[in-house]
């Protein structure tokens, strides 16, 4: 049964008509009933109510969701209704839309002739390779086997498209063996997505990842999203890295052991190697600190940065419109990223980069007469402001510390695999609950809070769009001017500090 009855009396009708201290109580549902949700809801003094009755905040499943916004089931959210997913999520947390949207970004980067899609002399991306080689099966097939005989000794992962926790994962390294799949499975898996059956995609394996004790470990780190235009994103300080039982090795006869291979710990925990004191998990301050022994503290900074910047433009990818405003404008020059490499460190580069194409955009518009032609004005990611988001980012890190993005997902798991498990994902619950609903009180739409700072608990600011446009149309102004910032982040011929910066670094 699904609710149809939505509140659409405005803040002040709802108050005087429940009347009492009730009425400044969010009344809360959700179809997952996970103790680290339902105790943060009555830690607030929060009313559980049914899904039937009127409620102000709803932390749905993916499935759930599609419900509320479908065109057929679907209704209208009042203002004073909140829900823990955005529309068309899926764009960012299936794999096969994710690798469509960062492909399409990728490419309407380079129309545009911003400098972060410059490629090296293979024709590599210098700035946006952070996914690996990637086809849809079945529509890219022929475009898979050319690149796969480019390589015939390589090792590829194929994955279900709207599957998760490692099920139905397997790794290949011959041709024959996806024709034996095909065939084996075409009756129900190997089809479009159009289908409306399951789809797969095929990755070029990672088979150099760092390893610790000889094993390989991913990383599961949370970014909260509480709008997409502009983008406001959130990085939570707490993730953990999760451990295989079983040493890692490349040979080919292990191919089909997945304890080697895969970390997710819904398969993990079926080894007999698992630990259920530690759960096969590290905290990311203690990874931090072994590679800041093992391999220095200037490239551990450098790495993480490259992880916070991967963020950034994955979700930048799903942000804007499928088909961007595209109009002539005057190509930075191609050896400035170069120069930026060698003159600032990486933490500094993606932000200055960032800038460069942003002032870019800004100069364009503002200095023409007309406005740009546009191929579509639809945005890839609805942005309804009833609705923030809470991923889960997976990330392989290679031997030579250079971090892949494998997948992000919609409804990261709130299962407690150990004590210290259960510790962080109440807290992740509770931060995620300061920021969104300020105070624990009734959820207002209609208006964009955004919390001070001694609210974000072991959230920290990821990238604020709004702030980041505000500082780069100051600059601007101020090269107009002939002013320029001063090494302590004063402005030449001004008396004010520079405010903080909109991105982590």
């Amino acid at each position: 049964m699904f609710i149809t009855r939505v509140r659409v009396c405005v803040h002040v009708c709802v108050r005087e008509t429940l009347g009492g201290t009730m009425a400044n109580k969010v009344k809360w549902v959700t179809d997952i009933e996970k103790s680290v949700l339902i105790n943060n809801f009555e830690k607030r003094g929060w009313t559980q109510v049914t899904e039937s009755e009127d409620w102000n905040f709803y932390w749905m499943s993916v499935q759930t969701i599609r419900n509320v916004f479908s065109v057929d089931t679907g209704y209208r959210l009042s203002d004073e209704q909140m829900v823990n997913h955005f529309p068309n999520h899926y764009e960012l947390t299936r794999k096969d839309l994710m690798i469509k949207n960062i492909k399409r970004y990728r490419k309407d980067m380079e129309k545009e002739g911003s400098p972060l899609a410059e490629k090296d002399e293979n024709g590599k991306y210098l700035y946006l390779d952070f996914v690996p080689v990637t086809f849809m099966l079945p529509a890219d097939y022929n475009l898979f086997v050319e690149e796969f005989r480019k390589s015939p000794s390589s090792t590829w992962i194929m994955k279900p498209c709207g599957k998760a926790q490692g099920k139905g994962i397997f790794l290949i390294n011959k041709l024959s063996q996806i024709k034996k799949w095909s065939r084996d499975s075409r009756t129900s898996t190997f089809v479009a997505a159009s289908s409306g059956k399951e789809a797969y995609v095929i990755s070029l394996y990672i088979d150099n990842p760092l390893l610790i004790g000889g094993k390989k470990f991913d990383l599961r780190l949370y970014v909260l999203v509480t709008t997409y235009r502009p983008l406001k994103c959130y990085m939570y300080k707490l993730g953990f890295c999760r451990f295989c039982t079983v040493k890692y090795t490349p040979s080919t006869s292990e191919l089909d052991n997945m304890f080697v291979h895969l970390t997710n710990v819904a398969i993990q925990r079926h080894g007999d190697d698992y630990n259920h004191v530690h759960g096969g998990k590290w905290t990311v301050s203690n990874l931090r600190l072994y590679l800041e022994s093992t391999r220095g503290k200037e490239v551990t900074s450098r790495l993480f940065d490259q992880i916070h910047w991967i963020m950034v433009q994955s979700l930048k990818a799903v942000a804007v419109s499928g088909h961007t405003h595209i109009r002539k404008q005057k190509r930075v020059p191609h050896f400035i990223p170069a120069v930026l490499q060698l003159l600032f460190p990486f933490s500094l580069l993606s932000h200055t980069l960032n800038t460069l194409t942003s002032l870019s955009r800004l100069n364009t518009h503002a200095l023409s007469s007309s406005p740009s032609p546009s191929l579509s004005s639809q945005p890839v990611m609805n942005n309804d402001k009833h609705c923030f988001e809470c991923y889960g980012y997976d990330i392989i890190i290679d031997d030579k510390l250079k971090p892949w993005l494998i997948e992000v997902n919609a409804s990261p798991s709130l299962t407690s695999s150990t004590a210290n498990d259960r510790i962080l994902k109440y807290n992740l619950i509770n931060d995620t609950l300061n920021i969104v609903t300020p105070n624990g009180d009734i959820p207002d739409c209609r208006w964009n809070r955004s919390p001070p700072r001694e609210a974000l608990g072991n959230y920290q600011v990821l990238y604020d769009e709004e702030q980041a446009l505000s500082e780069n149309v100051e600059r601007d102004l101020r090269s107009r001017s002939g002013q320029s910032l001063g090494s302590k982040g004063m402005a030449k011929g001004g008396t004010g500090p520079r405010p903080a910066a909109a991105t982590w670094k």
